[in-house]
Order: structure tokens, then sequence, then C-alpha cells
């Protein structure tokens, strides 16, 4: 399956899976779904049948509460049967609403803001002082660079020369309680985190080329980190989702879902 199929696959599945655990979320699920799509289509040096191969990349999805469209993700690339996704949200499922790392394919729980890139540049320094060649990928949403925490990992990363550290922040515009420039204004972020030491790639969070081009390593005698600022939308591909708070907090009725299925289905 090529990256374009698989992000409109495990969009359709987090439709559902929300919608039949009546969670919220799903609109952050599907800003990224081009994101993971092309990480998990030959970016990501992973192996399904062994999740703990040493040798994998790692990655670590900070915006933890896009849970079921990661779910599904490794669900299709074969981590587990994509009928164990049922019992998302259940009563003692492994599959809770926030990731979590009892899930095979998953690296950390996540889901308390602001925490996954600080680990992340912890395991990329540990990387980088044994002499290894994984990558290690933070997945973060704009919003989330509320946190102060995360500009201490920056700062971190940018002094140690983590090149073999990738940001990719979901920039959708949009936060729990408004427009992520109502509630705090964070641009110009191309900016910040180049005074910080970072090499950024700005890009469409939904072009798969661009993404594909952006994810690559940075070239030799370039020892700075890499952020990809992706230009994403909020609920993209279903266009009555898209752009529009709401959909942070509720899931797809029933009428609502067949209609968002027919969007995202219909789609080549």
């Amino acid at each position: 399956m090529n990256s374009a199929a698989l992000a409109q696959v495990i969009r359709a599945d987090a439709l559902r899976l929300t919608a039949a655990a009546n969670a919220s979320h799903v609109g952050s699920c599907l800003s990224i779904a081009d994101i993971l799509a092309v990480l998990y289509s030959g970016i990501l040096r992973i192996r399904a049948d062994a999740p703990s191969w040493p040798g994998r990349d790692r990655l670590i999805v900070s915006k933890g509460h896009a849970a079921a469209i990661v779910y599904a993700v490794l669900a299709r690339v074969g981590f587990f049967p994509v009928l164990d996704l049922a019992s998302y949200t259940a009563d003692g499922s492994i599959f809770t609403g926030h990731v979590s790392h009892h899930v095979p394919g998953v690296e950390w729980s996540t889901g308390s803001l602001g925490h996954g890139l600080p680990v992340g540049a912890g395991i990329a320094l540990a990387q980088q002082r044994a002499q290894h060649e994984q990558r290690t990928v933070v997945l973060l949403s704009d919003g989330e660079l509320d946190e102060g925490s995360n500009w201490e990992a920056i700062l971190f990363a940018g002094h140690h020369k983590l090149r073999n550290l990738l940001a990719v922040v979901d920039a959708n515009g949009i936060q729990s309680f408004g427009r992520v420039s109502d509630v705090l204004e964070l641009e110009p972020l191309p900016e910040k985190f180049r005074s910080f030491g970072w090499s950024i790639r700005e890009v469409n969070g939904h072009d798969h080329a661009a993404l594909h081009d952006a994810f690559a390593p940075p070239p030799p005698g370039d020892d700075r980190p890499v952020v990809v600022l992706a230009r994403t939308v909020k609920g993209s591909g279903v266009s009555f989702m898209e752009h529009e708070l709401r959909w942070h907090y509720r899931s797809a009725s029933a009428d609502e879902l067949v209609a968002a299925l027919a969007e995202v289905e219909a789609t080549p």
C-alpha cells in the first residue's frame, strides 16, 4: 500500500474508531494522517514482526490524544491484527484513549503534553553517544509548544547537535481553546527554532512528496537537529470537519460518519 492509500485507510479507521467509542480528537487524528502514512511508508526503520528490535528508529507521538489514528497505522503496517482495534477505549483494553506503550509499536505513553520532545531528545543523545545509527522522531502539535518543557528540549537538542533527532510539528493552527494565534502566538516559529540551532524545513503537511523529502536526514557536515513545520488542516480530508474546533471534542454521529466516510473513501 502506498502512502496516499495508507493515509486514506487510517483516516477511515480513525473515524470509525472514535465514532464507535464516542471518543474525542478525531480532528487531531485527521490532521496527522498524511504525516504518519509517509513515516510508515519507508521513512522509519522498523520491524513490525519485532517491535523491540534494537536497531529500530524511535517514534514518539507526543500529541497522544490522537491515539486512534496511531493505533490504526500500527495495525495497518502489521504490528497487530486490525480486528484488535475493535476494543478501542473499552474497559481493560490496551487501546486506551491516549497513546499507550502497552500497544506493540508504541515507544512511550503520551497525552500529557510537553513531554515527548524532552524524552526524545534524551533518547537521541543516548543514541549519539553510543554511536548508533538510529533516528528519533517526535511528532508534536503546535499548541503543545505552549509548554515550556519543549523549549528546554529545543535548546538542549541544539546545544548537543542532535542531528539524529527529527521533530515534526503538526501545525494545524487550532488547539483546545481556539486558534493558536489567539491563545498564545507562536510565530515566527521558523526563526525561533533557527535561533536555537535547528535546521528548519517548512512544508505542506498533506503533500506526501514534500513530507518524504523533508524527513530525510541532515546532509553530511550538518549536525543540527531537524524540525519539520508541517502546515496542516485540522480535520483534513472531511470537508465539514476541516478548520473546526468542535472536532477536537466530539465524534461523528451515525449520519455524520456515513458522510465522512463517503468523502474519505471516495478520494483516490
